[in-house]
């Protein structure tokens, strides 16, 4: 008996996480349809415009913007954060340094 090989894939929502990009800002493609291994892999190494783009400027998912701001995603919470951020709003709360995010620091 021979075996046949499926490829691997994953909710779009898994590879958004993965890639750390925030999903709903993604294009309609990638949100609508599966994503191979093979397929995540391509976009790790070889990443699109758009992909490029989003990591770049956002918005970004709330574990990226904990990362940028120095904090988990629970001190997020904590400080009102539930919506993704742009770049330049994570840029813009750094340079303001809310009370609440001396204090998670």
């Amino acid at each position: 008996m021979t075996s046949h090989k499926t490829a691997q894939t994953m909710k779009p929502a898994t590879a958004a996480k993965k890639l750390g990009v925030y999903l709903q800002a993604t294009p309609a493609e990638f949100q609508e349809g599966a994503v191979s291994r093979t397929e995540l892999n391509a976009l790790q190494t070889d990443p699109p415009a758009w992909l490029v783009e989003l990591r770049r400027t956002g918005p970004h998912p709330r574990p990226v913007i904990a990362a940028k701001l120095g904090i988990s995603i629970a001190g997020l919470a904590r400080g009102g954060v539930t919506d993704a951020l742009t770049t330049e709003q994570v840029d813009a709360l750094k340079d303001e340094m809310p009370e609440w995010l001396k204090k998670e620091r």
